[in-house]
């Protein structure tokens, strides 16, 4: 078993394997959505300053680009699987039968739940965390992490926001749209902010919030 699911609170370690889909079918479980919301602020810290320290000659814009690569969907739903949680998951039979044991996105927000589980179960000690995690990021191959960081929508709509002069980010508005629980639809419009003012630049529409934000900054790309 995966060092990354040796807890000392079992308990814990079963919440965050659980998805809301089995919890819909087995009431008085608890889902992993807030341990999902820790594990991915725990990830973007992690990733970044691992990034800061491996390469001390890389400005703000690639660090954010190469950061946005390593914790995406596609790459955290390989870590999931790579510390064997496809086997693990706690599914809904509807969610098991829309093949939930192979979407990324479920994989990547259990492993994101994973992270926050572990962090607090280690009484949030980063520092048993680090090492784990900094692994797992360094099998990523350099090319790839390149590859995925020159397409980034979202990083690619702040450069431009930033090319203007304007030092304050995009800010994006999600919510949930449609769609089941286990298949959920959401959607996002992204603003320019400007001197305080939201200038509506583009929408988008995804399977994660992750995914419609940078559908909506594509779809500002395109508009500007």
């Amino acid at each position: 078993m995966h060092e990354l699911l040796t807890f000392n609170n079992e308990k814990l370690l079963r919440q965050a394997l659980t998805h809301r889909s089995y919890v819909n079918e087995h009431p008085g479980e608890e889902h992993n959505e807030r341990l999902e919301f820790l594990g991915d602020a725990i990830l973007n810290f992690l990733s970044g300053e691992y990034l800061y320290e491996l390469h001390p000659e890389k400005g703000e814009d690639e660090l954010t680009r190469r950061r946005s690569a390593l914790v995406d969907e596609k790459q955290l739903a390989k870590f999931a699987i790579e510390v064997g949680l496809d086997l693990r998951i706690r599914l809904g039979q509807g969610a098991i039968l829309d093949g939930g044991y192979n979407n990324p996105n479920l994989l990547s927000s259990t492993f994101e739940a994973v992270i926050g589980a572990y962090y607090r179960d280690k009484n949030c000690n980063i520092a048993l965390l680090r090492p784990i995690v900094e692994k797992l990021f360094a099998s990523v191959p350099e090319n790839i992490v390149v590859s995925r960081s020159n397409v980034d929508s979202k990083n690619r709509l702040q450069e431009w926001v930033q090319s203007s002069g304007n030092t304050t980010p995009p800010k994006y508005v999600t919510r949930q749209i449609g769609g089941q629980s286990h298949t959920p639809i959401f959607e996002s419009d992204v603003f320019e902010v400007v001197n305080g003012k939201e200038i509506w630049r583009g929408k988008g529409q995804g399977r994660n919030k992750k995914d419609a934000e940078k559908a909506a900054a594509e779809n500002a790309l395109d508009n500007l």
